[in-house]
Formats: C-alpha cells, structure tokens, sequence
C-alpha cells in the first residue's frame, strides 16, 4: 500500500482524491465485533481494488466503521459506494 498523500498518475492529469465513508447500522445497533471487523478489512478492501481505488484507513466501533479511500475521478463516489 502506498503513502496516502503521494499524487497518483493519470492519462492526462494527477490527483489525489480521498473519501472518508461512515457506515452505519440501523438504530446504532452494537453489532460489530473485533471478530466481525478483522472479518470486514478484506471485503473492503477487496471492493476497493476491484474500483481500482486504495483502502488508506479503516477503523470500526461497535455501531460503525470508517473507511478512508483514495480514488481515482474515473470511479463516481455513487458507484464506489
């Protein structure tokens, strides 16, 4: 995984694009374990380097985690959601 600020390359441009996603469960139920977190680290990303994108940060509690996504401008935040 590469540093978080170096300046990705494109075609015809350079950006660094991050995305700070929160979800949440319904209600705020306490449903998310340390078990269940380790489990959901590779799904994401997993998800993430299908979008070619890069899973900087995650973190979780009990009733959310917080994923930090660096992105290319090809991949709509809608679609990567």
């Amino acid at each position: 995984m590469s540093h978080y600020n170096e300046i990705r390359h494109g075609r015809h441009g350079v950006f660094l694009m991050h995305l700070h996603l929160v979800f949440v469960t319904k209600y705020r139920r306490e449903v998310f374990t340390k078990e269940i977190l380790d489990d959901l680290r590779p799904i994401f990303s997993s998800v993430c380097t299908d979008f070619e994108a890069e899973l900087v940060e995650f973190d979780g509690e009990d009733d959310h985690v917080h994923l930090l996504v660096n992105y290319p401008p090809k991949v709509s935040v809608s679609n990567l959601v």
